[in-house]
């Protein structure tokens, strides 16, 4: 019965998902979405990238949390909890503006399916929003029994949302480092030959079914991972930016050739860095060992 309900749930996120019709709405919004957010700075703050994994799954703790207290506190502690309660509500209602902000910033780079769903799921938590809003609205007034039947619905309204959103994560790999599961080459590995490299030229390269982009500067060789962390995009399709860094041509990432570390976001996760030799004209690459390994 629990796998029946489960794909009845991925059934019905999956044809919210093949909705034409929310398809306009979808890219209006999130062409707006892209605008407000596209300073670099601010999208890397929004992003993560400071943090190393995306920031918006963190933020959500923070309304949730104090959303499903206060409606605890109603439950529990009766009108002695009244003005907890009504804080809480508060509290949830101010987090909710910078983890909006993160995840509308994080919505604005899907596209297809996937973008039309992350409106369904903004959409709820925007009407829960407006919820909680008149519920402390009421509350503040002294209508208590409205003010708890309201943030009961805001709470089931987010808890859909919350449903969507892991979705989204999880089954779609929105936020995911999309390197993750790349296995970890050892050995000495040839990738090309040392005379296809041309001074910040890209070139892709692949070791043991891993695809390596190979850069050159100022004689020096440097290899990435060829697989964005943010999405996926093609970093031997990207350019050499601020002098010793590549930037991905999908979404804008920038990441360090010397370590993978990320300059600009919206990636969070850093390039996985591999170690390079030329011997005999050839290209050789090897994951980054750790410290202290030969």
């Amino acid at each position: 019965m629990v796998n029946n309900l489960a794909i009845r749930l991925e059934h019905a996120v999956e044809a919210v998902g093949r909705n034409e019709s929310l398809g306009g709405v979808s890219d209006r919004w999130a062409g707006l979405a892209s605008t407000l957010t596209r300073d670099r700075k601010l999208k890397s703050l929004l992003s993560g990238s400071w943090l190393g994994h995306p920031l918006h799954p963190l933020l959500t703790d923070l309304p949730i949390g104090a959303y499903s207290m206060a409606s605890i506190i109603d439950v529990t502690a009766g009108g002695a909890g009244a003005a907890a309660a009504r804080r809480l509500v508060g509290l949830g209602l101010i987090t909710t503006v910078p983890t909006a902000a993160a995840g509308a910033s994080d919505w604005s780079d899907t596209h297809g399916p996937t973008q039309r769903v992350g409106l369904v799921h903004g959409l709820l938590n925007v009407t829960a929003t407006l919820t909680q809003t008149a519920s402390w609205v009421a509350r503040r007034r002294g209508r208590r029994g409205t003010g708890m039947a309201l943030s009961g619905l805001g709470l089931g309204l987010t808890a859909v949302a919350a449903y969507l959103g892991g979705y989204l994560s999880y089954s779609r790999g929105v936020g995911v480092d999309h390197t993750a599961f790349q296995p970890t080459v050892a050995e000495w590995t040839d990738v090309a030959a040392a005379g296809d490299l041309t001074e910040e030229h890209p070139l892709r390269g692949e070791a043991d079914g891993v695809p390596v982009v190979l850069v050159k500067l100022r004689g020096a060789v440097y290899a990435l991972s060829a697989t964005c962390t943010h999405a996926g995009g093609p970093l031997d399709e990207g350019m050499i930016v601020d002098g010793d860094c590549l930037r991905c041509p999908w979404h804008g990432s920038v990441f360090r050739l010397a370590d993978g570390g990320v300059v600009r976001g919206p990636a969070a996760a850093a390039e996985p860095c591999w170690e390079v030799k030329v011997e005999n004209e050839r290209i050789q690459v090897r994951s980054a060992q750790p410290a202290g390994n030969p």
